[in-house]
């Protein structure tokens, strides 16, 4: 065996380790690749977390207060009622009630500040010639706002509304009439009608108006007993309506506002033309607050407690 052929298995060895540490070195090079790829992709997801952790509240951004935060609801322009037997004039009241200018009788309010009435009874007897009654009542009704039921003014026009219809739906009305009313707060409405009762012919008249948040209502009614003639329902009306115009006018001036004003929702002042029909008002509003359902109480039915005290008033004649 030559010398040559000796050296060949050593450098074959030779040759074998050198490939083997190319291979490592490729192997090595190779791994490297994914990690690098690995660490850009976890680079680039920390910058997309860091992007969402910024702050958003610039222009544009909704935060869950704004979201969640309730309407303003515009505070009842009124805050108090004047004394119901103190609104109207002694003049006012000798021409409605003459022999019972000085009877006001205040009726019951656990609120004086929300609901409030006054009513007068006069019966001017001319013996065999029969008698003259009247029956006046005076009711105040103020609603205030709030965010589960809405404005005042709002919760007041759908209560006009409401009492208005119901004059206008009395049992045993007849020759009904209903008319605005000129010069009286926001909107006002007149409703006469004629009642037949035991006693005698009966002449109604309802006034009801509102000055923003506040109904006035005026119920007068009058009969000729045993045997006098009837008043006239013109004549009745037009005192109705005088007494619903100084109604308004203390509302408005024990709030420290002009006379017959109505400062939000209506005209700004005592309107020069007729006020709004009733059946414009608004009548979806929230339902009236709990001062509503206990002006029931307070404002009775207004021909029914005439003819009680007709009734009475005929007994002594």
């Amino acid at each position: 065996m030559s010398e040559g052929t000796m050296h060949q298995p050593a450098q074959r060895e030779h040759s074998d380790q050198q490939r083997a540490k190319r291979l490592s070195r490729l192997l090595v090079c190779a791994a490297a690749v994914p990690v690098m790829l690995i660490a850009a992709g976890c680079s680039s997801d920390s910058g997309s977390d860091d992007g969402a952790g910024k702050d958003t509240t610039g222009p544009g951004a909704t935060t869950s207060a704004d979201a969640t935060a309730a309407p303003t609801v515009q505070a009842a322009a009124y805050k108090k009622l004047p004394e119901p037997c103190a609104v109207l004039s002694k003049k006012t009241l000798t021409d409605l009630v003459p022999k019972g200018a000085k009877s006001g009788k205040e009726g019951t309010s656990s609120d004086t500040a929300s609901r409030g009435s006054c009513s007068w009874t006069s019966l001017d007897n001319n013996g065999v010639k029969g008698s003259q009654f009247r029956w006046l009542n005076v009711s105040l009704l103020r609603f205030d706002s709030s965010q589960t039921q809405g404005e005042g003014d709002k919760l007041a026009a759908a209560y006009y509304a409401k009492q208005v219809q119901e004059a206008q739906s009395v049992t045993g009305a007849k020759n009904a009439k209903s008319e605005p009313v000129a010069g009286a707060g926001d909107e006002a409405t007149a409703v006469r009608y004629d009642l037949k009762k035991k006693e005698g012919a009966f002449k109604q008249q309802t006034v009801v108006a509102r000055v923003e948040n506040v109904v006035v209502t005026i119920d007068y009614n009058g009969a000729g007993l045993a045997g006098d003639k009837a008043p006239s329902a013109d004549t009745l009306t037009k005192a109705a309506e005088k007494a619903v115009k100084e109604a308004v006018a203390a509302v408005t001036s024990a709030n420290g506002t002009g006379a017959g004003a109505g400062s939000g929702s209506g005209s700004g002042g005592a309107s020069s033309t007729p006020s709004k029909s009733p059946s414009k008002a608004s009548t979806k509003s929230a339902s009236p607050s709990a001062s509503k359902s206990a002006a029931k109480s307070d404002a009775k039915a207004p021909a029914a407690t005439a003819s009680s005290s007709a009734s009475s008033a005929a007994d002594k004649s």
